[in-house]
Parts: structure tokens; C-alpha cells; sequence
């Protein structure tokens, strides 16, 4: 069983002026043992990722930022990287792409981090995404990261009521009253299948911030996802948001985990 995991680390883990949490974040990646890890919010560690990955004993594969923050896939072994990179199209902050050997085939993921403050924007971005997986030509892939977006079919008036304005609008259009769920419908538009939904009721909603460390701008939301092609989707055994241990103050995201029948090939 192949273990997949998604998580926005929070600037780096560490804060400014603040604590360092790497300590923490290693202690949940150690406890959950992921095979595959999805990283956001890399920043200042384009040097320094490496010792990050050895800690947790994976190879780390980066991607740079001009703008925002790197991004980054870590693989365990004995899977085997066929080829890795980044996704070539200016986004805010980035995206990784890294193919692995498994027993049914190449799998490919992609980790991600939409543009926080334009829904258009982070729908132009899944757009580059979509594009990515379908030149990728494979039936196995997974797209994971914070998406910086509420799912499409949830009605979210009341959790954004709660929001101060400047957080609030970021996730409206421009009538300033409509959800600005576009990004993910888009990738769903595309093919993706949603995961949470087999998490066999782990919490509604599948909430991934704001955990205990902070998180003014968000209100008991998911903005973290993975998402499968249907081939993927269906060997999908487990979803769960990690929330045991350190996940409360590592950062102000909680990690999500899928259990994926597949080996390494």
C-alpha cells in the first residue's frame, strides 16, 4: 500500500521573529510515513530542503519560486524516480512534477500551491495544471497541494460571514457575493476525481485549517486537496486529515493522507 501525503508547511516552518517548527513537522511526516510527500510553502529552504529530506529519509525534488514560495515532491525509497521537474508556466508560487515506478504503471504527482488572492487567477493556474496532467499521457496521476479554494459543491455563505473583509474576498468573484469556487471546478471539469469524499466520514467537510497555530484568514475550511485521475481514484483505499500528534502546531495547515493500492514497480 502506497502512502501519499499533501501539506503546506507554512513559510518554511518557521516564523518570523517566532518559533521554529521543523522539529514538529518532522515528528508528523516520521509518524505518518508517507511514501510520497507533496510540500508547500518552501520558503528559504532552496538550499536547504535537502537536509529537511534527510531527516525524514526521502530524496527531495524542488521547485522554485520567482514570486511566491517553492514547492517540492519527496519520495521514499524503493520507489524509483523515472523523471522530474517543474510544471514551465509562471505561477505564483510553483508547481513540482515527479513520475515514480509503481507495479501498475508510471505514477505521476504534481505538488501545487494556487494563487492566494484571485480566484481568477487560480483558475487560470489550474488551467496550466489541467494541461500538465494531460500531457503527462499516463492513467495514473495525482494533483496535491492547497489550492487555495473551497469545493464547488458546498454552500459556504455562512463560513465566509464570519471572515474579515480582506480575507473574505479572496475567495469571491467580482460581484463581491459569489463563492469563487472556479479553480477546482475546473480540474474536476477535467477529469479529477475528488478524494476526500472516501474518507469514509472522517470530519464533514474534511477541514484543513486553521489548526491551533493560527490562521486569521480562514475560517474551519478545506483548501488543501488531492486530486486523482479516475484509474488512481480507484485504488484509493483510505483519505484521512491528519490532525494526530504535532499536525495542531506544526503549521497553520493540516496535512491529508491517502492509502493508494499500488507498489513500488
Amino acid at each position: 500500500m502506497l502512502r501519499v501525503m499533501t501539506w503546506n508547511i507554512r513559510t518554511g516552518g518557521r516564523d518570523a521573529g517566532g518559533a521554529d517548527r521543523r522539529d514538529r513537522i518532522v515528528s508528523v511526516v516520521t509518524a505518518q510515513r508517507p511514501d510520497v510527500l507533496a510540500l508547500q510553502e518552501l520558503r528559504g529552504m532552496d538550499a536547504t530542503l535537502g537536509g529537511l529530506a534527510d531527516r525524514l529519509g526521502m530524496a527531495a525534488y524542488l521547485a522554485r519560486s520567482c514570486l511566491g514560495q517553492p514547492v517540492a515532491v519527496l519520495v521514499r525509497s524503493p520507489l524509483r524516480v523515472l523523471r522530474a521537474g517543474r510544471v514551465r508556466r509562471p505561477f505564483h508560487h510553483a508547481a513540482a512534477r515527479v513520475q515514480v515506478a509503481t507495479g501498475a504503471g508510471p505514477l505521476t504527482v504534481l505538488s501545487t500551491h494556487l494563487y492566494p488572492y484571485s480566484g481568477g487567477r487560480r483558475r487560470m493556474e489550474a488551467d496550466w495544471l489541467a494541461a500538465a496532467l494531460r500531457r503527462t499521457g499516463g492513467e495514473l496521476a495525482l494533483l496535491a497541494g492547497d489550492l487555495n479554494t473551497l469545493e464547488p459543491t458546498v454552500d459556504h455563505t455562512a463560513r465566509l460571514a464570519g471572515l474579515a473583509t480582506p480575507y473574505r474576498r479572496r475567495h469571491l468573484r467580482r460581484d463581491g457575493r459569489t463563492v469563487d469556487t472556479r479553480a477546482v471546478a475546473r480540474l474536476l471539469d477535467a477529469g479529477l476525481v475528488d478524494l476526500w469524499p472516501r474518507s469514509g466520514g472522517d470530519e464533514p467537510g474534511g477541514r484543513t485549517v486553521p489548526t491551533r497555530h493560527g490562521g486569521a484568514e480562514f475560517a474551519g475550511m478545506r483548501l488543501d486537496y488531492l486530486l486523482a485521475t479516475p484509474a488512481l481514484a480507484d485504488r484509493v483505499r483510505a483519505v484521512r486529515v491528519v490532525r494526530d500528534g504535532d499536525a495542531d502546531s506544526a503549521s497553520d495547515h493540516y496535512p491529508v493522507l491517502a492509502e493508494v493500492d499500488l507498489t513500488a514497480g
